[in-house]
C-alpha cells in the first residue's frame, strides 16, 4: 500500500506540473500581449493621465461673481440648506446651483430681472469660447464620446461637444442640465490617451459605456493572466538550481537565448508583475469584496443641514466677496457659514450671519462626527499637517491641515474632515483601507515617500516596467515561434 501511495502521489505530480506547462505556454502566449501593452500604456499614463476637468481648473476660468445684479436671495425652502447651494455666473447671469437631499437639481436666476437663456448650440458655443478664450470651430449635440463615457457624466446628458479654433486642439462639454462646462481635453491629451488610459483599462466606449459588462470583461481578461503568471513564476522557480546542484556549467538556469532571458526577467520581475495584475483584477472590486455600506442618508443630513440657515445679508456680501467665482452656503456640525472662492483657488470663509471670518470649534465638529456616527465612541483625533497613507494626492499634497477622527464601530470608520469649513471630506473604513493597499499600493506604488520624492517614483515604475516588458516581449516572441512550429 505504502508505495502504490508514493506511485500515485508521483503520477499526480507529473499530471499537475504537465498541467503548469501547459497553463503557462498557452494562456501565456495571449497574456504577455496584454501585459506588454499594460506596461508600455502604464508609462503613458505616468504622463499624461485620462482628461478631466479639475476643480481648480474650472475656478480659474470661469467669470467673477457680477454682485451688481444679484439681488434674489438664497432659495432655502423652509429655512435648511439643501444639499448643495451656491452662488456662481450661468452665461453672464448671476444663478443659484440647488441640489435637494431628494436628488433632484435645479438653477435659478440671482438676477430677478433676467431669463435664463436655454442650453442649446449657441449658449454652447458662447459658454464654451468664454470659458477657453477662444473662438468656436465646431459644436456637435452628443450623448457620450470616449472622453465622457463614464457614469459621472449621466447627469449631464446629452452633452454639447464645442471644439475650439485653439493651438492645442481644445474640446469643451456643456451639460445640458446645469449650462456648466463639465470635461475639456486637449489634441494631445487625446492621442497620448489612446496610448496610455484606453487600453490600459480596456476603455472604448463601445465597452465601457455598459459598466457591468467593461466590469466583467476586466474580470475575466485578468484572471487567464493571473493565472498564466503564477505557473510562470512556478516553472521559473522549479527550473533554478542554486548551490552543488546547479546545470552543466555551473549555470542556475537551462536555458539560452531567447528563454534564458524569460526565465532570468520573471524570476527577476514576476513578483511585481503578479502583484500588477492581481491589483488590476481588484481594481473593479469583484464580488465586492471592498463594499462599503452608504452613510446613513439621515445622518449625514442632520450632519450638514440641521439648523435653520440665517438670512445672508446679499448687500454686505457683495463687498466681502468681490472677486469671487463661487459662493456656496454650508452649515457643516451647527455652523452656517459662507465660502467664498476665488480664480486662483483662494477661500474666504465667513460666518452666515456676520459676514465676519468664522470657522467651526473642533468640540463642535467633534460632538457632530459623534452623532454621525451613531454615537460611537471617538478613539483617536488627530490634526495631520503632512499626508497619511490614505489622505494623499500623488504627485501633490491634499488640502491641509486636515482632522482625522478614528472610531470604534464595527466598520472601524475613519473621518476626514476640514477643520476650517467642518465638511466630511473622506469617509474611510476597514474595507476602504484594505482596497487601498490591495490595489492602489500594487498597483500604483503610490506611497508618499515615493511620489514626494520625483523621480524617484518614476525611476522604480520604469525599473518595473522594463523588466516586465522583457519578460513579455520574450513570451511573445517564444510564443510566435512555437505557433509557427505548430
Amino acid at each position: 500500500m505504502p508505495g502504490s501511495d508514493v506511485g500515485r502521489a508521483a503520477s499526480f505530480g507529473r499530471v499537475g506540473r504537465r498541467w503548469l506547462y501547459l497553463v503557462h505556454r498557452w494562456v501565456g502566449i495571449a497574456s504577455c500581449l496584454f501585459f506588454a501593452m499594460w506596461f508600455l500604456s502604464g508609462l503613458v499614463m505616468l504622463y499624461v493621465p485620462y482628461p478631466s476637468l479639475t476643480p481648480a481648473e474650472t475656478l480659474a476660468q470661469v467669470e467673477p461673481i457680477d454682485w451688481r445684479a444679484a439681488n434674489v436671495p438664497p432659495p432655502i425652502d423652509g429655512g435648511h440648506l439643501p444639499q448643495e447651494l451656491l452662488l456662481g455666473m450661468r452665461d453672464g447671469v448671476p444663478v443659484w446651483r440647488i441640489e435637494r437631499w431628494e436628488g433632484d437639481r435645479r438653477t435659478v436666476a440671482a438676477d430677478a430681472g433676467a431669463l435664463l437663456a436655454p442650453v442649446d448650440a449657441a449658449y454652447a458655443t458662447r459658454v464654451a469660447s468664454r470659458f477657453g478664450r477662444a473662438t468656436s470651430a465646431q459644436v456637435e449635440r452628443i450623448v457620450r464620446d470616449q472622453w465622457t463615457v463614464s457614469g459621472g457624466f449621466d447627469r449631464h446628458r446629452p452633452l454639447w461637444k464645442v471644439t475650439l479654433a485653439d493651438r492645442t486642439g481644445t474640446q469643451l462639454y456643456v451639460s445640458s442640465s446645469t449650462g456648466g462646462i463639465v470635461q475639456s481635453t486637449t489634441r494631445s491629451e487625446r492621442v497620448w490617451n489612446w496610448l496610455g488610459s484606453v487600453p490600459h483599462w480596456l476603455y472604448p466606449t463601445i465597452l465601457r459605456q455598459d459598466n457591468s459588462a467593461w466590469r466583467q470583461v476586466v474580470m475575466w481578461v485578468s484572471g487567464p493572466c493571473i493565472a498564466a503568471a503564477v505557473a510562470g513564476m512556478w516553472i521559473g522557480i522549479l527550473r533554478t538550481r542554486t548551490g552543488s546542484r546547479r546545470f552543466k556549467g555551473g549555470r542556475m538556469t537551462p536555458y539560452r537565448g531567447w528563454m534564458l532571458w524569460h526565465h532570468v526577467a520573471g524570476l527577476v520581475g514576476g513578483g511585481f508583475l503578479i502583484a500588477w495584475i492581481v491589483s488590476g483584477w481588484l481594481s473593479v472590486d469583484p464580488w465586492h469584496l471592498f463594499h462599503s455600506a452608504e452613510p446613513d442618508a439621515a445622518a449625514v443630513r442632520a450632519y450638514a443641514a440641521s439648523d435653520a440657515m440665517p438670512l445672508v445679508p446679499l448687500d454686505r456680501l457683495r463687498a466681502a466677496g468681490s472677486g469671487a467665482v463661487r459662493a456656496r452656503l454650508i452649515d457643516n456640525a451647527h455652523t452656517p457659514l459662507v465660502l467664498l472662492e476665488s480664480a486662483d483657488g483662494k477661500r474666504t470663509i465667513l460666518g452666515a450671519t456676520t459676514l465676519a471670518p468664522a470657522r467651526p470649534s473642533t468640540p463642535a465638529i467633534v460632538a457632530a462626527a459623534r452623532r454621525l456616527q451613531h454615537g460611537a465612541t471617538l478613539i483617536a483625533l488627530e490634526r495631520l499637517t503632512a499626508p497619511d497613507a490614505y489622505w494623499y494626492e500623488p504627485g501633490g499634497k491634499p488640502r491641509l491641515p486636515i482632522l482625522r477622527l478614528r472610531f470604534d464601530d464595527p466598520p472601524a470608520t475613519w473621518l476626514y474632515i476640514d477643520p476650517q469649513t467642518g465638511e466630511v471630506l473622506a469617509t474611510i473604513d476597514r474595507r476602504r483601507r484594505a482596497y487601498r493597499w490591495a490595489f492602489d499600493l500594487l498597483h500604483k506604488w503610490d506611497l508618499n515617500v515615493l511620489t514626494l520624492h520625483r523621480p524617484l517614483w518614476d525611476l522604480l515604475l520604469w525599473l518595473f516596467s522594463i523588466v516586465g516588458l522583457v519578460t513579455s516581449v520574450s513570451g511573445i516572441w517564444l510564443g510566435w515561434k512555437r505557433l509557427r512550429r505548430g
